[in-house]
């Protein structure tokens, strides 16, 4: 039988897998890895079956520390556990994760790797959190990709209960764990094919059991803590073969192959990077292209970082390697080099091998933009007469120097790839949009799909980015799209501060929703726009969005209109088609909402299609209107070297010196942000105004003020100004506000 191919993203994989292997999972949210124990819950409220016949037992603790005390708990008591989390969530789990490593219990932590809080909290991926408690005794499986996260989920799983030693799996958080690709889905019966019946018997066993009853947790003394301690090294000499054989058996089912370490690239290759998590995408990308084109390049891809075996590196490393860059995705400030280098390193000296010139490279932290340049810039610094050692790349580092010069414009995607790309508001739908469009691309076209979104972490209010790729070939660009067939802006604001045309590729479509009408609209935007609609020779397209919205019933969202467009301008389906998949996708997401939403949303798509028009593009640019700075010429230096530019999304190019070293920042900054985003301005009425000031307490950006004033002071007030007679009397008689 076929295996599903299903268009999800990488916490559902995950959730995929630790459903069906698992008998409890113990839950505390946070950012990104959330989701995970979301759909688990979901499917356990819906009487979901696991690999037992029996629904998962779902239960959410007070803390990250309640979450691993109860999974400790759970697996000592004989059940199969499992939970989800990253960052600071992570390390509140290490006193539990050394005490279930200890006790060999066989439980699973998926990890949406993320940023730890240092000089500042960033929700954003990257491997600090991981590398944090690689001395907890748990086995450390790193995925790249959504499809990775399903297989090497499985793997964890499975070796766990054969080996008895817990595993920590991880995947790189936002990038992965967000990031929503079509790939194979594994069968719950498949997957209980694959487990050792015997070893679960035998786990449930040893399970604490008031008919058997034993000590646990004892207190040693000098004499024997430190025997007990070194007992458990022949389980863990165990786990490489085990993993081993568990990659083969899931690699026989499902035909994708895995090795602890696994290489791409040149046989003979002269210059190496060892990475993992999705980097490795990328690097493929960019080995695959440079091979084609002559280099002696390859990757070696870390699969198993925990327990780290030597050999099975030097297995798969060609012995032509000259030099080779060791790449971290996080810091460990003080140390030699970062925890991946050190390791590579340590192999060679045990090894007692010819060493080649070995770099270390820090890339990546809070989900720092990692692209083809940047992992070209990192062959090319093999190559130079004197190579930088324990550089950074995607930074400008003015203050110690360690950064590498990346050149722009590498573009290595597939070709025929079509990249679009969506910038929206934080609650108007447009991300809702796009996931669900991927997925109807995904899920009923033959072409591989991606979709990824740049989140602020203002989160609702504050821009998003999508990021949707879909082709004939398969897809490992995990980097942002900075080449684009299709542009969509939901909000016209934002043309008059971001240059967003400039990524469009000559011949490109524009998606513009603005309350202007077809014949006006030209003039009404920006002359840097009209310059790039002419000589990109772009098609321009328009809707009132919210028009449509508020005719159906549909208030602010208009992530339905904006699908419609999209797939109406697109040409991916047939028109009648795509409004056929559009609805069916409407009633798998609405339906339990009632028949009510579900009409709403079909009226709305019914509605846009005679609301979007297409402008045609005049000869010449006719436009005074230029875009506008990101804050006013009067902000201090710090607002405009550095608030500025992380306003105009031009915080990448910021240099470190530009930082306050112990990451403490001025106060007072926020008010030269002027977003003008609202969509209507509300206006006092001093006519109806009860003067309860419940206004003030509410505003969420404290812009509502009340002031108690005589009437002496109105002297120099502006006509524009709105004041009203107090009613309250504790103030004193006759006075205003």
């Amino acid at each position: 039988m076929a295996a599903e191919m299903k268009t999800i993203d990488g916490n559902t994989a995950a959730a995929h897998v630790a459903y069906a292997m698992s008998d409890v999972a113990t839950l505390y949210p946070i950012t990104p890895s959330t989701p995970m124990g979301e759909i688990a819950d979901e499917w356990a409220a819906g009487g979901r079956k696991n690999i037992y016949g029996q629904t998962l037992f779902v239960r959410q603790l007070q803390s990250e520390a309640g979450a691993a005390g109860a999974m400790h708990g759970s697996l000592a008591a004989g059940a199969l556990t499992c939970s989800f989390t990253a960052s600071q969530g992570l390390l509140l789990m290490i006193p539990n994760m050394y005490k279930m490593s200890g006790e060999l219990l066989p439980g699973v932590l998926h990890v949406s790797a993320r940023a730890v809080a240092a000089h500042a909290l960033s929700i954003f991926g990257d491997h600090q959190d991981v590398m944090a408690v690689r001395q907890t005794g748990f086995a450390l499986l790193a995925s790249a990709s959504v499809q990775e996260v399903m297989d090497l989920g499985l793997v964890a799983h499975l070796c766990a209960i054969e080996g008895r030693v817990p595993f920590l799996h991880f995947f790189d958080g936002f990038r992965t764990s967000h990031e929503i690709q079509k790939i194979e889905m594994i069968a719950y019966d498949d997957m209980a094919g694959l487990v050792n019946r015997e070893a679960v018997a035998e786990f449930r066993a040893r399970g604490a059991n008031p008919e058997r009853p034993e000590l646990r947790g004892t207190a040693q003394n000098p004499d024997i803590y430190f025997q007990g301690r070194e007992d458990v090294k022949l389980y863990y000499a165990k786990v490489p073969a085990i993993v081993e054989q568990y990659l083969q058996k899931v690699g026989d089912l499902t035909g994708r192959r895995y090795k602890l370490f696994d290489y791409v690239g040149d046989p003979q290759a002269e210059r190496v990077i060892i990475s993992m998590g999705s980097s490795c995408e990328t690097i493929e990308e960019v080995v695959n292209y440079l091979t084609a084109r002559g280099e002696k390049v390859g990757l070696v891809k870390v699969r198993l970082y925990r327990p780290f075996i030597s050999e099975h590196l030097f297995a798969v490393l060609p012995e032509s390697a000259d030099c080779i860059t060791v790449l971290d995705r996080t810091k460990e400030p003080g140390a030699v080099g970062d925890p991946l280098y050190l390791d590579v390193c340590a192999a060679y000296v045990e090894s007692k091998k010819k060493m080649p010139r070995i770099l270390n490279g820090r890339y990546g932290l809070g989900s720092k933009e990692f692209n083809p340049g940047m992992v070209k810039a990192v062959f090319d610094n093999m190559s130079a007469k004197g190579p930088k050692n324990h550089f950074t790349v995607g930074i400008d580092d003015d203050v110690t120097h360690t950064s590498l010069a990346v050149t722009s414009g590498f573009d290595v995607a597939p070709e025929g790839t079509v990249q679009c790309k969506f910038w929206g508001l934080g609650a108007d739908g447009t991300v809702g949009a796009n996931k669900s469009a991927i997925k109807i691309i995904g899920d009923n076209t033959d072409m591989f799909a991606q979709a990824y979104f740049a989140y602020d972490s203002k989160k609702s209010g504050s821009m998003t980015i999508s990021h949707l790729r879909f082709g004939p070939k398969e897809l490992k660009s995990t980097y942002l799209i900075n080449r684009a067939n299709f542009i969509a802006c939901h909000q016209q604001v934002f043309l008059e501060k971001l240059d967003m045309l400039k990524e469009a590729i000559d011949g490109a479509t524009f998606l513009l929703n603005t309350k202007i009408s077809k014949e006006q609209v030209w003039g009404t935007i920006p002359e840097k726009v009209q310059k790039d609609l002419i000589e990109k020779k772009m098609k321009f397209y328009i809707i009132d969005a919210y028009k449509v919205a508020d005719d159906t019933g549909m208030g602010a969202r208009i992530n339905t209109i904006m699908q419609t467009c999209f797939f109406a301008i697109s040409n991916i389906f047939p028109k009648e088609k795509a409004i056929d998949l559009i609805k069916d996708s409407i009633k798998k997401t609405y339906g339990a909402k009632g028949d009510k939403i579900v009409q709403m949303n079909f009226d709305a798509v019914d509605k846009t299609l005679a609301n979007l028009f297409e402008v045609e593009v005049p000869k010449d640019v006719t436009s005074k209107i230029q875009l506008q700075p990101a804050v006013s010429g009067n902000a201090p230096d710090f607002v405009k070297e550095v608030t500025a530019k992380i306003i105009a999304f031009e915080g990448d190019d910021i240099p470190v010196s530009k930082f306050p070293v112990d990451g403490t920042f001025p106060l007072s900054t926020t008010k030269w942000e002027k977003r003008n985003i609202a969509l209507e301005v509300p206006v006092w009425d001093t006519e109806v105004c009860i003067q309860c000031n419940k206004c003030v307490i509410v505003c969420p950006h404290a812009t509502i003020r009340a002031k108690v004033f005589e009437e002496k002071d109105l002297k120099d007030a502006p006509p524009t100004f709105k004041y009203t007679k107090l009613k309250a009397k504790n103030y004193g008689e006759n006075m205003y506000h």
